[in-house]
Order: structure tokens, then sequence, then C-alpha cells
């Protein structure tokens, strides 16, 4: 089996300026809350032990994300791509936008996936002048990605925004419903609001589930592993988020969950594939 770890950020260029290398005393601290020690690569800032340690956890790919966000960093499209193109295809990438101005955000996303980009990454709340999910500005971006069949990572969880209201699901809820066939990876699972969320999924086909590094022992996380051997496991992605969760330790613990092996199959490789294309 070929893992796709669907979140991973990798030590190199601007991802050394978030908050989650900048600080890595908060980082670990939130690594030993989920459960795990933190790893040596993110800890040492290694991109070589990061690629060692991806080797040891079977990792064939991880999907890297490009960001415009305010308080937690910045990760420009530029940065992603050097990466994808320094080593081969071990990275993919996932390209950000400037939902203030449609024209060029709508162009920027065609450039990207020309250049070799597999999806697009869209975090309402986060950006420098915080959204909504439903939020009218990005309606023109989702129509543009759902015509041309690009499947967005929409971040609605976790630290989604300046306060609890930014990964509330009943504004995910409507853009789902306004967009039905634009694949939207939900990042960070919408937790906290774990059942709501899976009652979206369940209604809603369009949507695939990472909760990444808050399946991890966080409130909710049982009812996340239910569904991903049951109706989600179709829709449901592995991702570690490293540098919060150590690639191997997290491989290493996924694999004891309570998950039949023809599941735990789709979730940590097959979904992702699918999903990005990466058969075709």
């Amino acid at each position: 089996m070929s893992i796709i770890d669907f979140r991973l950020r990798p030590p190199a260029g601007q991802f050394l300026s978030t908050l989650m290398y900048a600080k890595g005393e908060r980082r670990d601290g939130f690594t030993r809350t989920v459960g795990f020690e933190p790893s040596p690569a993110a800890q040492q800032q290694s991109m070589q032990m990061t690629l060692e340690e991806m080797d040891e956890a079977g990792v064939a790919h991880g999907v890297v994300v490009g960001r415009l966000a305010g308080m937690l960093g910045s990760i420009s499209n530029d940065d992603v791509l050097a990466l994808m193109h320094a080593h081969g295809n071990r990275f993919i990438g996932a390209a950000s936008i400037d939902p203030t101005n449609r024209i060029e955000a709508c162009r920027s996303i065609d450039q990207s996936m020309a250049a070799g980009f597999r999806l697009i990454n869209i975090e309402p709340g986060a950006y420098p002048i915080p959204m909504y999910a439903d939020d009218r500005r990005l309606y023109p971006i989702y129509a543009h990605c759902e015509d041309r069949q690009i499947p967005i990572i929409l971040m609605v969880g976790g630290t989604a925004g300046p306060d609890l209201s930014y990964s509330d699901p009943i504004p995910t809820d409507r853009m789902l419903a306004d967009f039905p066939n634009l694949k939207v990876v939900l990042a960070h699972g919408g937790w906290p609001w774990v059942t709501q969320i899976l009652h979206i999924a369940f209604r809603r086909t369009n949507v695939y589930l990472s909760p990444d590094m808050y399946f991890s022992r966080m409130a909710g996380w049982e009812e996340y592993v239910k569904a991903a051997d049951g109706f989600l496991a179709d829709r449901m992605l592995y991702a570690s988020s490293f540098p919060f969760c150590p690639i191997k330790g997290y491989k290493e613990w996924f694999e004891t969950l309570p998950i039949r092996q023809e599941n735990r199959r789709k979730i940590m490789s097959e979904n992702a594939s699918r999903l990005l294309g990466l058969n075709r």
C-alpha cells in the first residue's frame, strides 16, 4: 500500500517562518496533548530526516498546502512548487488563492493546475480578512473549481478563524448544497463539531473528511473512527498533520484503530488517489 498523507508540512522554505516551526515548544506541547512524542525531524527542522521518516512510515506522497493566512502564516504557491520540483512526485501541491480578487483568483487556479498542482486550498476564516464558508465572495471561486472538476481543501475545523463561529458547520453545509458537484475535503474534519459534520457528510456526498491531528484522542475522535469503518469508508482521508504529529508515530497509531483492513487501505491510499486522479 502506497500511503498518501493528505496534510504534511515539510521543514522547508516559508514553512519555517510559520507558527508550527517558529514556535517549537507550542507545537510540541500540542503533539504531546494528542498522545505522541514530537518528531526529531520537526524539532531539528531537517528535510532529510523528514524524507527518511516518510520512508520508514511507508508514505509515498505528502499533500503540501499553500496558504494565504494572517496569524497562521502564509506559504506561497512558488514555495510549494519548488518542493514539488525538488522531490519529484513525493509531494502533491494544493495551491492557495486570494479570494478578494475574483478574476485573479480564477486565473491563479488555472495557472496552478497547469503547473502541476492537483487541488486548491481555501481557508475562509484564516484569511487576512476572515470569511465564512458560504461568503458570497467565494462563490465564483467555488463555481470555477466545480466547472473544471478541481477538488478543493476547505479548512473549517480546528483553528479556523478568530473565534469558534468560523468552524460552525452550518455555513459549510449551505455551500456544499449550492455546489453538489464540487469535491470538498474538510481539513481538520470539521472539529470540534464532530457529530454535526458527520451528519453533513452523510447528507452531502461530495464531502471528504480529513480529521488529521484531531483524529487522535481529541473529543469525539471515536465517532470519526466509527464513520471511517462505516458509511464514510470511501470518503475519509488519512493525514498526519506533520509537524503537529510525527509521520511514523501517527501511522503506527492509526494502524491500531478498529478499522477493517479493506477500509484502512481506502483511507490511507485509495480514496486520495482517486480524488487526486493519480491513476490517470
